[in-house]
């Protein structure tokens, strides 16, 4: 059974296809931030950092980061709840800095799903339509075929407590879709929901944004779903946008030890450069002297101190391939833990402690359990030494 972190990986390549494609276009803007500041009354530092982030038409855009970030403040800044203390907001060309949000046109999802308890499914879908004065005849046609989209037009006359989580957050999906924004806004909607509901969610959610073309700007603290769902993710940290690009491209070439570390499950092996070789490559001596390659970011210079980042899935145990005694290790198995369709294996070694490798169930081996002697190797077109800051924040 293929887990959700293998989906994840292939929908990651999928999105970065489509991305690909979406460049090749002249795709236009659709909504701009420019030299964004917010400041709160009594802090000491500004939620958001003079952000400039562009957004294309029909593209989705996820926000991620950890809490206090500045990603869900910038997005109550587009949505005109918060109003930026510099800076300017601009839809379609024009600004909308100071507009008051029911002007503006954007759907909005909140996490608390926000529907009225006292109306019908069909009524919640109906209320924006409603308040712009739109025909009852329209309403219905609509309404209806907007239900039909996320699967709810047999549930039409139900309230919300007759509904599951899952139905509650469609419903939610639906109202905001119901008036064809231009963009739709989501605050962590996905963030009450159980695991397995929120994987089908996540599922149901790209599928209409594919269907629909509509632009979506997602706010989540979750990785694996901004790996999943997003055509490019915007990491933010103390009010900055740290990294900005596709998730394949997030995923395989961090831009600094902040976005190494934050996002996706890593072993930083520290050391030092050694050499700074041909073809992008260097050379990076351990604490203990032991040297192993990698790949180098153009900044990287002679004695710079760096970590080098080495997804555990691109840790092999076993016999290595021919590098030239580089990234090749001894360690003895501390830790074998059963995760569903791959195994979990902690190594001890003696040049950088504890390494994790992940290994698919299939090519699990017998003598790989707790106590074996092993040797661990990688190639080094698969990590990437990273400038230490000694900081993350």
């Amino acid at each position: 059974m293929i887990t959700f972190r293998v989906r994840c990986m292939n929908i990651i390549d999928q999105k970065s296809l489509l991305t690909r494609k979406n460049d090749e276009k002249d795709s236009a803007t659709i909504c701009e931030l420019r030299h964004i500041v917010k400041v709160y009354h009594g802090a000491q530092t500004p939620a958001v950092r003079d952000l400039n982030l562009t957004i294309r038409d029909g593209e989705f855009l996820t926000l991620l980061g950890p809490s206090g970030s500045g990603k869900t403040t910038t997005l109550m800044m587009l949505a005109g709840f918060e109003r930026p203390s510099e800076g300017q907001i601009l839809l379609k060309g024009e600004d909308i800095t100071y507009v008051a949000p029911h002007k503006r046109g954007l759907g909005v999802v909140f996490q608390s799903y926000a529907l009225f308890p006292h109306m019908s499914v069909f009524e919640n879908v109906a209320f924006p339509l409603s308040v712009r004065g739109v025909n009852k005849a329209d309403i219905s046609s609509r309404v209806n075929r907007t239900l039909e989209v996320v699967k709810l037009a047999a549930l039409a006359d139900r309230q919300p407590r007759q509904l599951s989580g899952g139905q509650q957050q469609r419903v939610a999906l639906a109202r905001a879709l119901v008036f064809d924004p231009p963009v739709v806004l989501m605050d962590e909607p996905l963030g009450a929901l159980d695991r397995q509901l929120r994987e089908h969610m996540q599922i149901e959610i790209s599928r209409l944004h594919r269907d629909l073309g509509v632009t979506v700007i997602y706010v989540t603290h979750d990785q694996d779903e901004a790996l999943t769902m997003s055509d490019r993710v915007a990491v933010f940290n103390g009010g900055l946008v740290r990294q900005l690009s596709s998730p394949k491209e997030l995923y395989d070439h961090p831009n600094d030890e902040f976005v190494a570390r934050f996002v996706g499950e890593n072993n930083n092996i520290e050391g030092t450069v050694a050499a700074v070789e041909g073809g992008g490559r260097c050379r990076v001596l351990l604490a203990d002297g032991t040297p192993v390659r990698a790949m180098g970011m153009p900044t990287l210079v002679e004695g710079a101190a760096v970590f080098v980042s080495l997804r555990p899935e691109r840790v092999h145990c076993g016999v290595p391939a021919a590098e030239g005694g580089f990234n090749v290790l001894k360690g003895t198995v501390s830790d074998v833990v059963f995760r569903g369709d791959h195994v979990r294996l902690s190594v001890l070694t003696p040049s950088v402690g504890e390494l994790n490798a992940r290994i698919p169930r299939a090519d699990l081996r017998e003598d790989l359990v707790q106590g074996a002697e092993i040797d661990v190797h990688w190639s080094a077109s698969q990590c990437l030494a990273i400038p230490q800051t000694g900081s993350i924040a």
